[in-house]
């Protein structure tokens, strides 16, 4: 058993509570957030809290438009922040001569990694073992990887073949029996729980007003009574307290992922299905040794599996299995445990896959067009469509271009007939491109802040503290880095073996919307997927969420 002596002592003592209740103010409370979405008519209601509603509702809102954002569970609370954590232009989109997708994607990461989230993103050397008997050659492969480094502009050094003892060094659980070579490669990597938040939290600064545990239990329509007419709002509960009320909006988007033909249906009984569900599946291990590279293996002439250095932690997979059931119960299962490790085995050294090391599993769903075929082979593609009641429908795509969808879906939006939101839309069209995130700074340099500023009211944080802080909320680490040297129990670690300290659930709470334990401990920290939410952790988040 876990026991307690790493939290602060006077954990339940109310002045220790008023302390971390007064403390912000900016975020409003759900109960004036329901206000104020039942209370005026929106140019804009986004129903589904993933990253392609969360980037419309953050161009739109930035366009000028009156927006609402709500979903039904967490903010990236499902596929979202399920993902492969990659930002990449998707080097096996060449061989399908896809070159002009590839270079779009790169045009977007490079984006992302330099303009618009240097804090929350970056870059990543991939190792491609090529392996005797392989489904590709050394030639192919060499070749194949300075494409796709020409792709990106040569902005992550040039693709080339790299001697497999060299590639050992920077990956000592590489296994290399039967390796003839390696090729190099970059691409970029993020946290996407915390990328989606920051987004979120975009939106709102823009005017957006957002709301998490809202669940639509209808549709509304105008027209004559009895007749469904366009779609003009949804019905909504709370589903923290039961509250039910209603949103009016010129314009609904339906961008619920795999959830998008349910929506459809509540507008058109009959809508036909839209879309196919393909399942990914990862593991989550400790790592026995520093990795300075990620490894992507080729498994056969389409797929590749990840072994990634994320988080301080090793990150494995992914399956790609078409999905039937019920999107909210996907869950990894023995036999994507058995096929992820099996996979991971054909270029990492056993003694890093064994199954004590792991400390998380997650799945999420891909959301593909509909049609046949393999799910391995269906294009990543966004499909946007209208309904017969006018409410648009947004699906699939990839996170790396996830602003890119926000704009091809305003796009749409503004050339709808019958409203009066394109023209409202023209401020549209002077947007920055690379419109940065909230926090945007070196981290680097905010590291280097936080340890050495003894002039401020900034606590004595470890430098893997300080780096964690940097790296997931950029400038806005501050802020939490003076909440907790104004109130040094909230700069105690909220686990000895974790960086995250317990001002960053006062933060969570009052200022990136966490209204239950896996809010803040599987998406605004890293202590789920460390294995490290214990039960006597989990009471003391929910306590604090109490003392709202």
């Amino acid at each position: 058993m876990t026991t307690l002596q790493h939290l602060p002592a006077n954990w339940e003592d109310p002045t220790v509570a008023r302390i971390a209740n007064a403390h912000w103010t900016e975020r409003a409370d759900r109960a004036e957030q329901r206000d104020a979405l039942s209370n005026t008519t929106f140019d804009l209601l986004v129903i589904g809290g993933g990253i392609l509603g969360i980037s419309t509702a953050w161009h739109a809102a930035q366009s000028g438009l009156r927006v609402a954002l709500v979903d039904s569970g967490d903010f990236a609370g499902a596929t979202s922040s399920a993902s492969s954590k990659l930002l990449h232009g998707g080097l096996r989109y060449l061989q399908t001569g896809a070159v002009k997708l590839v270079a779009e994607n790169h045009f977007e990461r490079r984006a992302l990694t330099r303009q618009v989230a240097p804090h929350l993103s970056r870059p990543l050397t991939f190792y491609l073992p090529i392996y005797k008997n392989g489904p590709h050659g050394a030639a192919k492969m060499g070749a194949g990887v300075f494409a796709y480094s020409a792709l990106s502009g040569f902005g992550d050094g040039v693709g080339h073949l790299l001697n497999p003892v060299k590639a050992r060094m920077a990956v000592p659980e590489l296994r290399i029996d039967d390796l003839k070579a390696v090729a190099v490669y970059g691409d970029s990597q993020m946290n996407d729980a915390r990328m989606a938040l920051m987004t979120v939290r975009a939106a709102a600064d823009a005017g957006a007003v957002v709301l998490n545990h809202a669940e639509v239990t209808g549709l509304r329509f105008t027209g004559r009574q009895g007749v469904k007419g366009r779609v003009s709002g949804a019905e909504l509960r709370d589903r923290l307290d039961g509250t039910e009320f209603g949103v009016d909006a010129h314009v609904v988007l339906n961008a619920t992922g795999p959830w998008v033909d349910h929506l459809r249906r509540m507008e058109n009984a009959g809508a036909d299905p839209s879309i196919r569900l393909s399942k990914g599946a990862h593991l989550v291990l400790k790592r026995t040794s520093h990795w300075q590279a990620a490894l992507a293996t080729p498994i056969d002439k389409y797929r590749i599996t990840f072994a990634l250095p994320w988080e301080d932690m090793l990150l494995l997979g992914t399956t790609d299995e078409a999905y039937e059931g019920d999107p909210g119960d996907v869950a990894v299962n023995e036999k994507d445990i058995a096929q992820i490790l099996d996979e991971a085995g054909h270029s990492v050294r056993p003694e890093q896959l064994r199954r004590d090391l792991m400390t998380y599993s997650f799945a999420g769903l891909r959301v593909l067009p509909g049609g046949p075929g393999s799910t391995a082979k269906a294009k990543r593609e966004t499909v946007v469509t209208e309904g017969r009641g006018g409410m648009l429908s947004v699906a699939g795509g990839k996170w790396t271009t996830f602003r890119h969808i926000g704009r091809t879906v305003m796009k749409k939006l503004a050339e709808m007939p019958g409203y009066t939101i394109g023209a409202e839309m023209e401020p549209m069209r002077n947007l920055p491109r690379r419109l940065p995130l909230p926090g945007i700074a070196n981290p680097h340099a905010v590291q280097h802040r936080l340890l050495s500023d003894g002039g401020s009211p900034l606590p004595n944080l470890g430098e893997d503290t300080a780096a964690h802080l940097a790296t997931h909320y950029g400038s806005i680490a501050f802020d939490i880095a003076r909440l907790a040297g104004e109130h040094p129990e909230l700069a105690r670690r909220v686990h000895p073996d974790a960086p995250e300290i317990w001002a960053q659930v006062v933060y969570a709470r009052d200022m990136e919307w966490a209204e239950t334990p896996d809010d803040v401990l599987r998406r605004r920290t890293t202590l789920t997927i460390r294995g490290l939410d214990t039960p006597e952790i989990r009471a003391q988040v929910q306590l604090l969420l109490d003392q709202r």
